[in-house]
Order: structure tokens, then C-alpha cells, then sequence
């Protein structure tokens, strides 16, 4: 367990980069190991911030997606990585994927928060993750070198793509398909006849009419719940979608005014549709932090349909004057809706697609930002169950980003009403950065902001759930960093209340990541300026656990905090100590009168003519009360000499550690690979086809019209 806590206390070393949002997710999930680009600080070992790692780190792809990938044959290749993983498994040595063979301990599900599991590089430490990057197009790997820095200031981290999916030791396994088809009103004549080519050899006085007709001919809808049917008509679809796509890429002068009632009818007959009921193998409804994600069947043709609204919306001869007429309240209403769909690729898209309509339409700016409220609040007071609220998170950081100074008072109940109350749902760990990201925002745009957000924070403060309380820890540190001293002071004391609990909690996670606070240089400057409020109210936890407390790195950090305090202000800190030990004076004394008193009971009891007949049954209880394990250290006086002695001491014990759990991995080497219950088979097909998924933007900037906000 120290080993672990050394672990996870290398990842969570806080770093400087970025504005927003702090890890969420499960405490010390190491799925994926990879650098921080999603997450705008690094100060975490959530499993959200592993997610967004690991989709920085695998799936980000600047090239255009290829046909082969998104068509009709999308079926054969998720057989031939199962076919390569089984040849890999049954042969350790069969090519590159040969080390994925060893057996290999999980002891918690990828996905789910609270539980430790040994990290792993993307591309080795699992077969599936090894055999869907080497599926990956041949670019793959230069494009995703450039994608590891953290985002700017002015992006939101992006939501992750492969939440959720368990990536870690977990065999390939042929299960039955768990593709979901919505429910469309499939068109009665399927039969398509392909037109003439559209491009640049179009003679121009045919384009218009040829492009209307390809997009009257989209408009055709199929059933895709029978992958074999239509097979001939469903590619001439797909041929024409993607020949638009490219067409308005690399044409100009191509939208006219009578192209926009076409086109904007074909997205909403092929967008708009009734989702499909929510999947659990397991439960009820679909947990986005534990379960697979059931992929759109249509993909392969809503892909093309979402890459071509985008391009419509991003072309130099898009006019919203004219498109406002046909991309109206219920036009978004209805996009909306589909924010709720299981399949993240969609998601992404639709993010895209409604950060671009923010952009373009200044009329719909607010209603957009009341739905979305309006989304939040049945997310927050009723169902608690929505799949989409990282992604308009994401949305609303990019525009909160662009809110001009000072802040309207509709900005400020957003960030009170919706926005705080959000961190008391379950499934915080899956939005957490997004989160984040959007109240720090708001805090280095009006720093009055602060006293009620972290009041807030400490309202909602979990009681019971480790993991999530080390991601309310990351939050509240990126928080201080953008606090002003003035309003630092009008919070310090409950604040440092419930830091004191946290660091006397028995979860040594909990308690290493309030202690890391001490390791930054302005919360350090912070507490120094007010040490005199702050460390009477810490002193009591810092001794008390520097002896008691279990894990051995806790310690070290409890004697650098304590050494620290000692630098600050050496009058203070003797005066503390002595308050600390008449108080447990007192206690000792205060015990001493109760086992007088209970001694007392006890004769006036030998005394009841009863007494024999219940001896018997007195046997197995013991009146007497123990002293606390902690009380045989309380008379030695803390001194700057014994808490360096003791600095050295924990500096030597983690090697002792390191050689221990190296005895113990040998030992255990030929141990069979252990699975718990909850920990699911992953279908290759869906890590596949995540994993191939390119993102239309990598972060979401600020519109630039700012002001209009």
C-alpha cells in the first residue's frame, strides 16, 4: 500500500500550466498512464484526467478519416483484431504484441472510481489498446506526437472518448453485438440511383441542381438494426455524403440561397431521431464511469452527416442572415436531445457542431445557454442521469472564456444555481475537469466570486466517498491559486476545517492530497500571512496523525507540513504545542473521572442480590475503557531537530518499501490472472472504432465576438 501511495503521490504533483479544472474520477485508477493534456492542472489521479490522457495520447488525428474505415466493412476488420490479439495470446512470440500474453493481476475496474489499479503504457499494457493502435492509419502516431501539451487558457479540457471502456487486462472476447440502432422512420422506396460525380469538372450552371439533388437523395433513411439489407443502396448514400463533405472543402461559391432549406432538411431527417432505450448488462440505465458505451449502428452515415452540416456551418460563404430562417428554437431544442446519445463520437460532434451555432448566431446566444440550464437542472433535481453533461460543460467553458466585464447578474446566478449544485451528483468523476475549468473562469473574471463558491464547496463536501472527496481537494487548490489574499481571508477558517479532517482521514489518498497543499508556493504565501488563524486550527491534526496515522507516507508529508509551520513562526508553534498537550491533559483527566464514576456503577451492580445470576452473561464484556494508541508520544515535545530525524527516516523507508513489493510481484508472477465480478469483457469493435475517431476540434475557443455575450 505505501509503494501505491508513492505512486500515486509521484502523478499528483501539482503543476503550474493552465486556468481550470483538477482531476475527477477514482482515486488512484491507473488505466492509461499518460500526461496531462486535458486536464488544464495535473494535480490528480482521477480517472477522468487518465481518460483525457489517454485520448490526447491515442486518438487525435489531424488527417481526414478514410472511407474504409467508416463504411460498410466496418464489421470485417473488428475481426481482425480479435483474430491478431487471439494469434498474440496463444503464441507469446508472434510479432509485437507478444508481451501482451503475460498474465497480468487486475484488482479494480478501469472505470470505476475508488480503486487502485497498476498503470500501463497505452500501447503495451493492453491487448486491446495494442491491437486497435496497430489498426491505427499509418499517421496516426506522428499526428498524436503533437498533441501533448496542455491546453490553452481559453480552451476547456475536452471530454473524453474512451471513458469508461476497460483497457487493462481484460482478454478479447467474442461478445454479441452491442450496437443500437435509434428508431427512424426507415423510407419506404430504399432503391438509390447514383448520380453524376460532383466536383470541379461539374460543369458550374449543373452544380446547384446536382448538389440538391444528391441532398433530396440523403434524405432516404434505412434500417440499419439488419446490418445485410440494402448493402448496394446504403454505399450509394454513403458515396454521395462523403462526396458533398469533400466538395464544400475544397469548393467556394457552392452555398447558395436555395442550397440552405436543402441542406438544413437533410441534417434535421437524419439527425433527429428517437434514441435508443439507455444499456446496462448489469443494471437499470447506463453508468457512463463503468459501462461500455452501445455505439450508433447509422454511424457510418451520421458520421458523413455530422462532417457536413460542420463544414456547411464553417464555409466562407455560410450566411447566418439566411440560415436563421431554418435554424430556429426548435431546430436547437432538437439537437439538444441528442446529447443524451450513448456513443461519445456523436457527442463530440454535436459539441462541434452547437459551439459553431453559438458562434455564427448571436439571436439563439441565450436561449442556448437557458436550455442548457434547463438541461442541468433536470440532470441536478430529477433524473440525475444524462450522457452529455461533460461535453456542454466543455461548451459553456469556452463561453464563460468570452463573458465581458463586469459580469451580468444572470452569469452569476448560473454560476451559484447550476454550477455548484452540480458537484452533488454521483457521477461527478465523469465532468469533474470540465467543471472545474467552468468556476475557475469565473473566479479570475470577479474575485468576489470566491467566499460563495467555496462555501458552496464545503456545503456539498462528501462525507463518505473518498475518491470524490480528493477531486473536491484538486478543485479547491486550482481555486486558491486564482484566490485574492482579502478574500482568502474571509473563508481560511472553515476552509482550514475541513483541510484539518481531511487530513486526519483514514483514506491515505484523501489525506496525501490535502497534504500536498504545502507544496505550493501561493497557498504556502497565503498561509503564511494569516499562520495565526491557520495553524491553531491545524496543529491539533498534524500532531495527532504524525504518530497514529497507518501509511508511512503520510507521516513524512505530516512532518514536512510541521516543519514548515515551525520555519514560519517558532513562538506560535511552541505555544500551539503546549495548548495541544494541556488539552490532552484534560482529556486524560476528563477519562480518569468517567472510569471513576463507571467504577462506581459497577460495585452499586455487585451489590444487587441479581448480580450472580447475570455474572455469567458479564463474562464476555469488559467496562474498562483503553487509552489512545497516540497518548504514549503526546509527552515528548515536537523540536526542529527530532521532526528532521524523522524527515530522514521516511526518506529511507520507501526503497525498503520499493524492494518489498518487488519480492512480492515475483511471488505472485505465476499467479493466474485474477478478474473481479464487475469488471466486464471489452468488445474490440467498440475500442476500435473509438480509438479511429478524429475530433473536428481539439479544444473550443472563445467565439472572437466576445462582447456580445
Amino acid at each position: 500500500m505505501d509503494s501505491a501511495a508513492k505512486t500515486v503521490a509521484a502523478s499528483a504533483k501539482p503543476s503550474t500550466a493552465g486556468g481550470g479544472g483538477g482531476g475527477g474520477g477514482g482515486v488512484g485508477v491507473g488505466v492509461v498512464a499518460a500526461t496531462s493534456a486535458a486536464g488544464i492542472k495535473l494535480n490528480s489521479t482521477d480517472a477522468t484526467a487518465n481518460n483525457n490522457n489517454n485520448y490526447n495520447n491515442n486518438t487525435k488525428n489531424p488527417t481526414t478519416t478514410t472511407v474504409t474505415t467508416n463504411g460498410i466493412k466496418e464489421n470485417n476488420s473488428n475481426n481482425i483484431i480479435t483474430n491478431v490479439a487471439t494469434a498474440t495470446a496463444s503464441s507469446p512470440s508472434s510479432g509485437p504484441l507478444s508481451a501482451t500474453a503475460i498474465p497480468i493481476i487486475v484488482t479494480g475496474s478501469s472505470g470505476s472510481a475508488g480503486t487502485s489499479a497498476p498503470t500501463s503504457s497505452p500501447t503495451t499494457g493492453s491487448p486491446l489498446l495494442a491491437a486497435a493502435s496497430a489498426t491505427a492509419t499509418p499517421n496516426s502516431g506522428e499526428a498524436n506526437k503533437d498533441n501533448k501539451g496542455s491546453p490553452p487558457r481559453d480552451a476547456p479540457p475536452p471530454a473524453p472518448i474512451t471513458k469508461g471502456l476497460n483497457l487493462v487486462a481484460t482478454p478479447l472476447v467474442k461478445k454479441e453485438k452491442r450496437q443500437s440502432s435509434s428508431r427512424y422512420n426507415v423510407s419506404k422506396n430504399c432503391e438509390l440511383t447514383p448520380l453524376s460525380p460532383l466536383n470541379e469538372k461539374t460543369p458550374t450552371n449543373e452544380r446547384e441542381q446536382l448538389l440538391i439533388q444528391k441532398l433530396r437523395q440523403c434524405c432516404t433513411l434505412f434500417d440499419f438494426s439488419e446490418p445485410l439489407s440494402d448493402l448496394k443502396w446504403k454505399e450509394v448514400k454513403r458515396a454521395a455524403l462523403h462526396e458533398m463533405v469533400e466538395y464544400l472543402s475544397n469548393q467556394n461559391g457552392v452555398i447558395t440561397e436555395a442550397i440552405y432549406p436543402e441542406a438544413i432538411n437533410m441534417f434535421a431527417v437524419n439527425l433527429f431521431r428517437t434514441l435508443p432505450p439507455s444499456s446496462n448488462p448489469n443494471g437499470a440505465e447506463f453508468d457512463p464511469e463503468e459501462d461500455e458505451p452501445t455505439l450508433e449502428s447509422s454511424w457510418p452515415h451520421l458520421q458523413f452527416v455530422y462532417e457536413l452540416f460542420l463544414r456547411f456551418l464553417e464555409s466562407p460563404d455560410f450566411q447566418p442572415n439566411i440560415a436563421k430562417r431554418y435554424i430556429d428554437h426548435q431546430f436547437v431544442l432538437q439537437l439538444l436531445d441528442l446529447f443524451d446519445s450513448e456513443d461519445p463520437r456523436e457527442r463530440d460532434f454535436l459539441k462541434t457542431v452547437l459551439h459553431r451555432i453559438y458562434g455564427k448566431f448571436l439571436g439563439l446566444r441565450a436561449f442556448i445557454r437557458k436550455q442548457i440550464n434547463n438541461v442541468f437542472y433536470r440532470f441536478i433535481y430529477e433524473t440525475e442521469h444524462h450522457n452529455g453533461i461533460a461535453e456542454l460543460l466543455e461548451i459553456l467553458g469556452s463561453i464563460i472564456n468570452g463573458f465581458a466585464l463586469p459580469l451580468k447578474e444572470e452569469h452569476k446566478q448560473f454560476l451559484l444555481k447550476v454550477l455548484l449544485p452540480l458537484h452533488k451528483a454521483k457521477s461527478l468523476s465523469v465532468y469533474h475537469p470540465q467543471l472545474t475549468y467552468c468556476v475557475v473562469q469565473f473566479l479570475e473574471k470577479d474575485p468576489s466570486l470566491s467566499e460563495p463558491v467555496i462555501r458552496s464547496l464545503l456545503k456539498f463536501w462528501p462525507k463518505t466517498h473518498s475518491p470524490k472527496e480528493v477531486m473536491f481537494l484538486n478543485e479547491l487548490e486550482e481555486l486558491l491559486d486564482v484566490i485574492e489574499p482579502a478574500e482568502f481571508q474571509k473563508v481560511m477558517e472553515p476552509l482550514f476545517r475541513q483541510i484539518a479532517k481531511c487530513v486526519s482521514s483514514p483514506h491515505f489518498q484523501v489525506a496525501e492530497r490535502a497534504l500536498y497543499y504545502w507544496n505550493n508556493e501561493y497557498i504556502m504565501s497565503l498561509i503564511a500571512d494569516n499562520s495565526q488563524v491557520i495553524l491553531p486550527i491545524m496543529f491539533p491534526a498534524l500532531n495527532r496523525n504524525s504518530k497514529t496515522h497507518w501509511n508511512k507516507t503520510i507521516h513524512g508529508l505530516i512532518y514536512n507540513a510541521l516543519k514548515l509551520f515551525m520555519e514560519m513562526n517558532q513562538r506560535l508553534f511552541d505555544e500551539c504545542s503546549r495548548n495541544y498537550r494541556q488539552e490532552k491533559q484534560m482529556e486524560r483527566e476528563k477519562m480518569s473521572q468517567r472510569e471513576e464514576l463507571w467504577m462506581q456503577v459497577e460495585s452499586l451492580a455487585k451489590s444487587n442480590p441479581e448480580w450472580p445470576k447475570l455474572v455469567g452473561q458479564m463474562d464476555n464484556l469488559s467496562i474498562s475503557s483503553s487509552q489512545n494508541e497516540f497518548e504514549e508520544n503526546e509527552n515528548c515535545d515536537l523540536t526542529y531537530d527530532k521532526l528532521e530525524q524523522e524527515s530522514r527516516q521516511q526518506q529511507i523507508q520507501p526503497q525498503q518499501q520499493q524492494t518489498a513489493q518487488e519480492t512480492r510481484e515475483i511471488r505472485n508472477k505465476d499467479k493466474p490472472l485474477l478478474r473481479r465480478k464487475s469488471d466486464l469483457p471489452t468488445d474490440s469493435g467498440t475500442i476500435r472504432a473509438l480509438f479511429e475517431h478524429k475530433r473536428t476540434d481539439d479544444y473550443l475557443k472563445t467565439p472572437p465576438d466576445v462582447n456580445k455575450y
